[in-house]
């Protein structure tokens, strides 16, 4: 099997944009892509194209790539059509990488785009309620509630709007975490004031405020102990990633310096495990198979993108990836370990919280931001010397955990 590089990264301003449609923010984000590569798009030999919502939101249950993509011209090759929940973009590259490494061809194209804003709030809401099994919901949200029980939930401290139930989980998940290790809710405002100075500097970000502490603690509450800027927005927009084989680089005359390698992609499903067993956690279970394939470890990374719909959900995760002790990484990111400047700077473009979450497009948007970090193109959230790059990007929920996890590990 031949090593495979992404070549080519391009993400549109993620946020609320209502006036684009997914056939537009599909076409910007691959030029983008494709410019970055100084690539035509006639190069391109096989994609694999990331959407998780439209089916609902547009009817467009079908084909939605091969619509999207030959609106802009790019047609006569295969497209797959990926839905993986929150994962779909991360599962995506891990497809494109894999379809190059089997000897099907020497370049391929991975894209991720959503268009979730709808003037129709119930119908936006509503798209997220197949995150996880439909046939038993009200169930499965009492067992997952269940995970946060012996931690008071303050009177006040749940928004009387309508949010979405996915919320409800991680605050139980927050609770756990509080109860088994002693976690405060100060420690998850630390993240997100983290996310939010870092996203100051992204110009592609949804959000770019930046919050201290206490304000995020004095913010309006959605369900304790999270409150509003703890959590992702919901979120319009495109990412896509270009990768070649070193022979295909060498066809097309692509510049190897400026090509990063992709060094593992691990899809990991989750298992039937007791909540407690969090070394077996699907992510760390992922993250330990990528490191192996990778020949590295987690004190050989230089810079982090994880999937922080919530701020708990970065603290569980680099937990996960090995930064830290289980139970530790509240500290961690309260000792400023995990902002640029610190040992380890993790989400450096704002993370979910900040920077957006247009669920299929996410994981390649991570992509994009550690692709710059690599080459040393992100400007002033650049981390200095950064060698080694981590994405961690989960979907869906099943069990007690994520029903998908996908970690990527690229490398200069």
């Amino acid at each position: 099997m031949e090593d495979v590089y992404v070549v080519g990264v391009g993400m549109t301003r993620f946020g609320r944009l209502l006036d684009r449609s997914v056939k537009s923010l599909t076409r910007e984000a691959v030029d983008l892509a494709l410019s970055d590569a100084g690539l035509d798009k006639s190069a391109i030999q096989a994609a694999f194209f990331a959407n998780a919502a439209q089916g609902y939101l547009e009817g467009q249950h079908m084909v939605r790539g091969q619509v999207a993509l030959r609106s802009m011209g790019i047609g006569e090759i295969p497209v797959i059509n990926i839905e993986n929940a929150c994962a779909s973009g991360s599962s995506a590259l891990a497809l494109a990488a894999s379809h190059l490494r089997a000897g099907e061809g020497d370049i391929a194209l991975a894209v991720g785009v959503e268009k979730l804003f709808s003037t129709d709030r119930n119908l936006m809401m509503a798209a997220f309620d197949s995150g996880w099994d439909v046939s038993d919901a009200p169930a499965i949200r009492d067992r997952l509630m269940a995970l946060g029980a012996g931690v008071e939930v303050p009177e006040g401290t749940t928004s009387l709007k309508p949010y979405s139930a996915f919320m409800d989980v991680y605050a139980a998940f927050a609770r756990q975490h509080m109860r088994e290790f002693g976690t405060v809710q100060r420690q998850f405002a630390a993240v997100a004031a983290k996310n939010h100075r870092h996203s100051i500097h992204n110009d592609l970000a949804q959000f770019r405020d930046d919050y201290s502490i206490d304000q995020i603690l004095a913010a309006p509450p959605i369900v304790y102990p999270l409150t509003l800027p703890m959590c992702s927005p919901i979120s319009d927009g495109g990412a896509a990633v270009i990768v070649a084989t070193r022979s295909g680089m060498t066809r097309l005359g692509l510049d190897p310096r400026r090509a990063i390698r992709l060094l593992a992609t691990v899809i990991q499903t989750g298992s039937d495990r007791d909540p407690l067993a969090a070394d077996r956690h699907l992510t760390a279970l992922a993250a330990r198979c990528a490191y192996e394939k990778a020949s590295v470890g987690p004190e050989d990374v230089s810079v982090a993108e994880v999937h922080d719909a919530t701020a708990v959900g970065e603290i569980i995760q680099i937990e996960n990836l090995g930064f830290c002790g289980f139970g530790e990484g509240g500290a961690l990111t309260e000792s400023g370990a995990t902002t640029i400047g610190g040992r380890l700077p993790v989400n450096p473009s704002g993370g979910l919280e900040s920077k957006g979450h247009p669920v299929a497009a996410t994981g390649l948007g991570q992509v994009h931001e550690l692709v710059l970090q690599l080459r040393g193109e992100a400007g002033p959230r650049q981390v200095e010397g950064a060698r080694i790059a981590v994405a961690e990007n989960g979907g869906g929920l099943h069990g007690v955990e994520e029903a998908v996890a996908c970690v990527i590990i690229l490398g200069r």
